[in-house]
């Protein structure tokens, strides 16, 4: 809030100026009036003389100087109370001023050209103590941006940012691009003898020919209770189970080795024409296209799906705001780092610092232009807007002391005027 203008301090001098330039007048007028009373001779006519033309200088002054700010008297004397008739003019004069000698484009790409302003900051960035400040000014201007933003609105941009994608996303033709590379040099072939391999170290253990033999003698009698009944008659059904389990699983094993050991075997080109044609589909198939886009859209549109997305900012701002506030996280030790090689590429790389400086200028150039005009809109504005009472006393309390002057003056230099008029009546008078 702005103070009081009656406890301004140079209210209370402005006033002593002008109670003595008052009391000037006062004794001119005095001293005008005594002299006429004694006659005015001698002596006295002297003091008459520079008490005249004292007084007419002391009105004259106060007038000139009252007619700045104010009427004299009230009265609607033209080419008076200068500055609040003329307010609207004084801003515009003053914001040209301003624009034409402070904002001169020209002036200030020239200063900041002489300025340097690639060199002083890598000087400056050089030094590890001013990278790390540099570092921890950044990171509170992003803490106190993150602390700025609506966590509602950018959950709500993040979700519909990531489920747009997703919908627009073919998942078909990736899913082809994908299986289109991995079949590349026969890499799925490699996938292939992994997958028979481990099938034939499941088929030749143990444990798993008892579970089978064990399922197929479960099988055998409850679909063939008789048969069953007469084969125990010549031998355990559970030994029969166990060979024919054991004899199966090394037919499989046998087959599985053909299978690994021949690059043209039948699996082999059956897998190969299964998988390409599987490929083709993926990309030009628009039937199997589109199952695979319902899928996406059941696994998009699931809650769990929508949940996690939603809380995709949460996870994000939380490691932010760690990462900002701990002075020693990953990111300030980053940025600061960032800071001081970039320091000290500007220091040893004139090109860098030539390059740089261009943008500067350049974007300075485009800024100074852009500020010229609106400055000095703003301060014509500004200008026009202000109270004129407030004006008047503003500009008063500014120079009305020194204006002062010019009435101590009008009133000294009028008397010493009086005199010597007064001397050359009487040189060439008598």
């Amino acid at each position: 809030m702005n103070p009081s203008p009656s406890a301004d301090p140079r209210l209370a001098r402005l006033r002593r100026m002008k109670l003595g330039a008052l009391g000037l007048l006062a004794a001119s007028l005095a001293g005008f009036g005594l002299s006429h009373a004694m006659g005015g001779q001698g002596a006295w006519a002297w003091v008459r003389a520079f008490c005249e033309a004292a007084t007419v200088g002391a009105l004259a002054d106060w007038f000139a100087v009252v007619a700045l700010f104010k009427r004299p008297l009230g009265l609607p004397i033209p080419h008076t109370a200068i500055v609040p008739a003329n307010q609207a003019r004084l801003g515009d004069n003053l914001a040209v001023f301003v624009r034409d000698h402070f904002l001169a484009p020209d002036a200030l790409l020239a200063r900041l050209q002489v300025f340097d302003p690639a060199s002083r900051l890598g000087a400056w960035l050089s030094e590890p103590a001013q990278a790390r400040m540099a570092a921890g000014m950044a990171r509170t201007w992003l803490s106190q941006a993150l602390d700025l933003l609506d966590e509602r609105v950018v959950r709500e941009a993040i979700q519909s940012f990531v489920v747009a994608r997703l919908r627009a996303w073919d998942a078909g033709a990736t899913a082809g691009e994908v299986l289109g590379l991995l079949t590349r040099d026969g890499r799925h072939h490699q996938l292939l003898d992994e997958a028979l391999r481990r099938l034939g170290g499941y088929l030749d253990d143990e444990g798993v020919k008892e579970r089978v033999s064990d399922l197929m003698v479960k099988y055998a009698r409850k679909e063939w209770p008789r048969i069953v009944g007469t084969v125990n008659l010549v031998k355990p059904v559970e030994g029969i189970a166990d060979n024919l389990a054991d004899r199966l699983a090394r037919a499989l094993l046998d087959e599985l080795h053909e299978v690994l050991s021949r690059p043209d075997h039948p699996l082999r080109q059956d897998y190969e024409a299964w998988v390409a044609d599987y490929v083709a589909r993926l990309r030009d198939d628009p039937q199997l296209r589109e199952q695979i886009d319902g899928i996406k859209s059941r696994l998009i549109d699931h809650p769990s799906v929508q949940a996690y997305v939603q809380g995709l900012w949460a996870e994000i701002h939380a490691a932010l705001r760690r990462n900002l506030d701990a002075q020693d996280s990953p990111l300030a030790r980053h940025l600061e780092q960032s800071l001081l090689g970039l320091g000290r590429q500007l220091a040893a790389n004139p090109a860098l610092r030539e390059a740089i400086n261009e943008h500067v200028m350049t974007g300075a150039r485009s800024l100074a232009a852009r500020l010229r005009e609106g400055v000095t809109e703003h301060i014509a504005q500004t200008v026009r807007g202000w109270d004129e009472k407030r004006l008047v006393q503003a500009l008063e309390l500014s120079v009305g002391p020194d204006l002062q002057y010019i009435r101590y003056n009008g009133t000294l230099v009028g008397g010493l005027i009086g005199i010597g008029l007064h001397a050359l009546v009487l040189a060439f008078g008598g």
